[in-house]
């Protein structure tokens, strides 16, 4: 028997890793040669868990489905709907105006000279005939009688713009009367509405100071010519309820009626769509939106007066016509 030489350390050491490394190889193939099988079984039961996961998932659009049946919103634009109707409409221009007395004169003395006496001042009421003050004419070297300032008229002071002492002739205004008791607002009317201004037409007048209510008014004198400085009319008009808390002097806002116009087709405004140069409104003809244009004739701010297009009776669309097209279904609502 031959006894095998020593093995060297380094070969020794190589042997070992072969056979580490060989039966790394036979592990690798024999775990891959298992796994099909226990792979093929977990597969089977993710698939099992996925096809009760679709399963869940058709329920769950089933019911979806069911409830979109059963209890799904409505289709249709949602409006509101109002009938064609016959109305009165208005036309006006709002301008400014002052509050004056129905009559006031300006009070003149008779003679030149100093005002020797003021027996009225701003406030009184005065008589017709009344004397309000005394004009002493004389000069140094004569002495004349002391000539009276009489009232034409009978009415309140409204303005003495003159002192006692202060020399005056007979260009000099004294005293301003006016009769408080019938109060007018002057007020100017632009040009391009100039034609429009006539005795008779209604206005109302608003005032700041006494809250903003609307007083009625009618025009009661209209300039003959236009101012050719401002290109306006002078009116002035007169308060059909006299109000003891107006005041001469007063600023007013003016609303003019500058055309009227009964028993016409009138429609909203706001439900009129004015688009490429035309007037566009919307009727409801049965569930289905139609588009309309229109013809329309005067305008006012909450109005329009429809001269072709409509016919009374029919349903107006008066809200959400802006999200109409024509065709479109609708849904009423209150």
């Amino acid at each position: 028997m031959m006894i095998p030489k020593k093995i060297h350390p380094v070969t020794l050491a190589l042997i070992i890793l072969c056979v580490i490394f060989a039966g790394l190889i036979v592990f690798s193939y024999a775990a891959r040669a298992a796994k099909p099988a226990g792979g093929s079984a977990g597969g089977q039961g993710s698939a099992q868990g996925r096809t009760g996961q679709s399963t869940g998932g058709q329920g769950s659009a089933q019911g979806r489905t069911g409830q979109g049946a059963g209890g799904g919103a409505p289709r249709g634009t949602a409006v509101r709907t109002a009938p064609v109707a016959r109305g009165t409409i208005e036309t006006s221009v709002i301008i400014n105006g002052d509050v004056l007395a129905g009559s006031q004169v300006s009070v003149y003395p008779n003679t030149s000279g100093k005002l020797a006496e003021a027996r009225a001042g701003v406030g009184d009421r005065v008589r017709a005939g009344e004397t309000l003050a005394m004009i002493d004419p004389s000069r140094p070297g004569d002495v004349y009688a002391k000539s009276p300032v009489v009232s034409p008229v009978a009415g309140t002071v409204l303005a003495a713009p003159v002192n006692r002492g202060d020399t005056v002739s007979v260009q000099t205004a004294v005293y301003v009367v006016g009769d408080l008791s019938r109060l007018l607002v002057e007020a100017f009317v632009p040009e391009r509405f100039s034609a429009a201004a006539r005795k008779g037409l209604p206005a109302s007048a608003r005032f700041e100071a006494l809250g903003g209510g609307a007083f009625p008014m009618a025009v009661e004198e209209v300039a003959p010519a236009l101012d050719p400085a401002s290109r306006t009319v002078r009116v002035r008009l007169g308060f059909l309820a006299p109000d003891p808390r107006i005041k001469a002097g007063m600023f007013a806002t003016i609303t003019l009626v500058t055309d009227s116009r009964a028993q016409v087709l009138t429609v909203p405004r706001s439900a009129a769509v004015y688009t490429y140069g035309e007037w566009v409104v919307f009727v409801a003809n049965g569930e289905r939106a139609e588009r309309r244009e229109i013809t329309i004739g005067l305008e006012s701010e909450a109005l329009l007066e429809v001269t072709g297009g409509l016919v009374e009776g029919e349903r107006l669309v008066v809200s959400g016509q802006h999200f109409l097209s024509d065709g479109d279904s609708l849904r009423l609502i209150q």
